[in-house]
């Protein structure tokens, strides 16, 4: 069984930024492409941005372009989303996940296998 954990959330205030971070255990893989999604109240599940195993390729949703980058420290287990000029609009739970078939950086949640349970951001305006 894998379990993602993200952390890093909580309240900020519009323009302000935060880094989430995703880390694993359990994994029976070698590598794997993560991606993160989120899901704001009364909305459907949405994806932000995702990353390839190896880091060279990465996608992002329009809503975050120049405003999120996407990252990973393959040595430490664990995937970062940075989060700049943060919009009351970025208020939702934020979820990262893992796709351990590792082909490119999809968005399609579907693609994913394993999801946290989530992390809170909260942009005050």
């Amino acid at each position: 069984q894998v379990f993602l954990v993200e952390s890093g959330g909580g309240l900020v205030q519009a323009g302000g930024s935060l880094r989430l971070s995703c880390a694993a255990s359990g994994r029976t893989y070698n590598s794997y492409a993560t991606g993160w999604f989120r899901q704001a109240p009364g909305k459907a599940r949405e994806f932000v941005a995702a990353i390839s195993w190896s880091g060279r390729s990465r996608n992002y949703a329009d809503s975050v372009k120049g405003r999120a980058t996407i990252s990973r420290d393959n040595a430490k287990n664990t995937v970062y989303l940075q989060m700049n000029s943060l919009k009351s609009e970025d208020t939702a739970v934020y979820y990262c996940a893992e796709d351990y078939k590792a082909v490119g950086s999809s968005a399609r949640a579907e693609e994913y296998d394993y999801w946290g349970q989530g992390t809170q951001v909260t942009v005050s305006s």
